[in-house]
């Protein structure tokens, strides 16, 4: 399992995802019919999210399938900005059609 954020037009949204890259063609696919079609992804250390979400990190975690699947964890772009420093975060993956 992978946990990022992912920068969108909209703001930043942190997602939990057992695909096992930001750019797998099927994650972009799955983003894409949400609307999101054009985004910068950086993948953050899981036991930093665990650690700052708690619960809602395993309520979220335990709903996600084991294969090609995705959740959002947090959708407030505020706090999903400051709660990760630019040092815990991977390097960046760029994604437009």
């Amino acid at each position: 399992m992978k946990a990022g954020i992912v920068f969108t037009g909209t703001g930043p949204i942190l997602i939990l995802t057992s695909y096992d890259s930001f750019d797998d063609p099927k994650f972009v696919e799955k983003l894409s019919a949400k609307g999101i079609k054009k985004f910068i992804a950086r993948e953050l250390p899981l036991e930093k999210v665990k650690q700052k979400y708690g619960l809602q990190y395993s309520i979220v975690r335990d709903d996600l399938h084991q294969t090609d699947d995705l959740r959002v964890l947090d959708y407030n772009g505020h706090n999903v900005f400051y709660n990760f420093s630019f040092k815990e975060m991977g390097d960046p993956i760029y994604c437009e059609p």
